[in-house]
C-alpha cells in the first residue's frame, strides 16, 4: 500500500437530493452519528492530503457551515450555474492553490460507506501504474442508472458512457462507474477546460476527461472492487435507511470480532465513533450514540439510549437514557433512569430506579438509589439519599447548587432546597424541607410536629364509611379494654 499523500481530494457535495423530500440537504441527513458529507469527509482526511476541498450549492450556507464544523481546515468551493460533475470538479480546483502538481481524488458527499482504505488502494493502483486517470469500478446485477465501463478488445478502457447517453448494446455492459476517480492533476485541469456539455443532459461530464486522456495516448486504469456498498450513494429515504442499516451491521461485527458481546445484534445500534472495550456485555435494543467510550468488562443495557457518555470498567447501566455522563468504574445505574448532561458517577457509586440527574457531581460509593431529582448538586463520597429526594435547584430566576458531604445521610421525601450545604458525617431527618446548612455530625429535622386531633372524623366526615370505619374499631378497641379490665379484676 502507498504511503504517499495526495496532492488534493475534492468532494462534490453540490446536489439538492429532490428524491429525499426534504428541507434539509441531502448530504446532511445522518447515519451512524454522521452526516452523510460527514462520512466522505472523514474517509478522505485519513489520507492526510494535502488540500481538502468541498463542493457545494445547494443550500450553500448550510452545508459551508457544517464542512466547517467537522473539517475546519477544508475549503468550500461554490459551483456555479453550469451542471454537472465536471463543472463541479473544475470549480473545486479553481478554489485550490496553482498549479496543483500531483494526484487528485474526487469523490461524493452522499457515498457514506466508502472508506479511506479503498480511497488508499485506489490512490497506490494510480501511482504504482503511472497513470493518467483511474476509476473505481465494480460489477452489479442491475447496472440501470449508472455509466458503464468501456473498453476495446484487450481490454483497455476507453472511456465511460453514462446510461441516458448509451446504446442499448453498452447498457448490457454490468462494469460500472463508480463516479470515485484519481486523476493526474495536470491532466485534470487541462481536460476539464476542453469538456463542453454536448450530451443529452446538457452538462460537463467529468467522465469525458478519461476519453481526452485516451485520445493524448495516456494511460486510463480501473481499481476493481467487490464491496458494492462502497460504490453506493443515497437518493432518497429507502436508501439512506438501507445504508443506515448496512453500516450499523458492520460496526456492530467489528466490536463483537474485538471482542464484546452483543446479545442481539438486530436490535443494537452503534454510531461509528464509539468505543467499547473486550468482555463487554450489551443486551439487546440498545443505542450507543455520539462518542461514547465504554470500558472493560461492563454490563449496558438491556433498553439503553446512551449519547456521548464515559462509561468505566465493570460498570453496569440498564434500561437507562443518558448524555454528556459520566460513569465510573464499577458503578450501577438504572433501571429506568435519565442522565442528563453534567451528570457524573464516582467509582462503585449508584443511580437507582427512576432517578432523574442533571450536573449533578456524585462521589466513589454514593448512592441515589430511588424516586429522586438530584440537580446542580455535588454528593460527597459514600453519601446516601432517601427514596423520594428532591434537590430544589431553581428559584424561578436562576438554578442554585446543594452540597451534601461525605459519609451523610439524607433520609426519604426531603427537599432540600438550594443553595444549602449538608457538612460531612450528618443526618437529615426523613420528610425535612432543609433551607439552612448544617454542621458535621449534627442531624437536620426541618418539619412540622405532628399533631394527633381527637373526633376529627366524626365531627368533618360524618356518615361517610371512614367514619364508619372509626366507630367500629373504637368500639372494638373499647370492647376489647373492658374484656381487658375485667381479666384483671378476676
Amino acid at each position: 500500500m502507498t504511503t504517499s499523500r495526495p496532492a488534493a481530494v475534492v468532494i462534490l457535495a453540490a446536489g439538492e437530493g429532490t428524491r429525499m423530500k426534504s428541507s434539509t440537504p441531502k448530504v446532511l441527513h445522518p447515519i451512524g452519528g454522521r452526516s452523510l458529507l460527514g462520512h466522505a469527509i472523514a474517509a478522505a482526511r485519513g489520507l492526510q492530503p494535502h488540500h481538502l476541498a468541498v463542493v457545494v450549492r445547494h443550500e450553500r450556507d448550510r452545508v459551508a457551515a457544517h464542512v466547517a464544523d467537522v473539517a475546519p481546515d477544508a475549503v468550500i468551493a461554490d459551483q456555479d450555474e453550469v451542471k454537472g460533475t465536471g463543472r463541479a470538479t473544475e470549480c473545486g480546483l479553481d478554489a485550490l492553490p496553482s498549479p496543483l502538481t500531483g494526484t487528485v481524488l474526487v469523490t461524493y458527499g452522499d457515498v457514506p460507506l466508502l472508506t479511506t482504505d479503498t480511497l488508499a488502494a485506489l490512490l497506490d493502483r494510480h501511482d504504482s501504474a503511472g497513470c493518467a486517470a483511474t476509476v473505481l469500478t465494480a460489477h452489479v446485477q442491475d447496472p440501470t442508472g449508472y455509466g458503464r465501463i468501456l473498453r476495446d478488445s484487450d481490454g483497455t478502457v476507453t472511456g465511460i458512457v453514462e446510461q441516458k447517453d448509451a446504446t442499448e448494446e453498452q447498457r448490457q455492459i454490468t462494469e460500472i462507474n463508480s463516479g470515485i476517480y484519481a486523476f493526474d492533476g495536470d491532466l485534470l485541469r487541462d481536460a476539464l477546460a476542453e469538456v463542453g456539455t454536448d450530451n443529452v443532459q446538457g452538462e460537463k461530464y467529468l467522465t469525458d476527461v478519461l476519453g481526452l486522456a485516451r485520445s493524448r495516448g495516456l494511460s486510463v486504469q480501473t481499481h476493481l472492487i467487490e464491496d458494492l456498498w462502497q460504490t453506493e450513494g443515497v437518493n432518497d429515504r429507502v436508501q439512506l435507511a438501507r445504508m443506515g442499516a448496512e453500516l450499523n451491521r458492520r460496526v456492530v461485527e467489528s466490536h463483537q470480532r474485538a471482542g464484546v458481546t452483543i446479545v442481539d445484534p438486530a436490535t443494537t445500534w452503534i454510531d461509528v465513533d464509539v468505543t467499547i472495550g473486550q468482555d463487554t456485555v450489551i443486551q439487546p435494543n440498545c443505542q450507543l450514540l455520539g462518542a461514547t467510550s465504554i470500558g472493560t468488562e461492563a454490563r449496558i443495557g438491556p433498553d439503553c439510549t446512551i449519547e456521548s457518555c464515559e462509561i468505566g470498567d465493570g460498570a453496569e447501566v440498564k434500561r437507562t437514557e443518558a448524555h454528556h455522563a459520566v460513569i465510573g468504574d464499577g458503578a450501577t445505574v438504572g433501571p429506568f433512569s435519565y442522565l442528563r448532561p453534567g451528570t457524573e458517577l464516582g467509582v462503585k457509586g449508584k443511580i437507582g430506579g427512576f432517578v432523574e440527574t442533571k450536573n449533578a457531581q456524585i462521589g466513589d460509593g454514593a448512592k441515589v438509589p430511588h424516586l429522586t431529582y438530584c440537580g446542580d448538586a455535588v454528593i460527597g463520597p459514600g453519601a446516601n439519599i432517601g427514596a423520594g429526594t428532591i434537590f430544589a435547584n431553581y428559584d424561578g430566576v436562576a438554578k442554585h447548587q446543594t452540597y451534601v458531604g461525605a459519609d451523610s445521610f439524607v433520609g426519604s421525601q426531603t427537599v432540600l432546597v438550594a443553595p444549602v450545604s449538608v457538612a460531612d458525617g450528618c443526618y437529615v431527618a426523613a420528610g425535612s424541607a432543609l433551607t439552612d446548612d448544617t454542621q458535621p455530625g449534627q442531624i437536620a429535622v426541618a418539619r412540622g410536629r405532628q399533631r394527633n386531633i381527637d373526633g376529627w372524623v366524626a365531627r368533618r366526615r360524618a356518615g361517610t364509611r371512614t367514619d364508619a370505619s372509626a366507630r367500629a374499631a373504637a368500639a372494638a378497641t373499647e370492647q376489647t379494654g373492658q374484656t381487658t379490665s375485667q381479666e384483671t379484676q378476676k
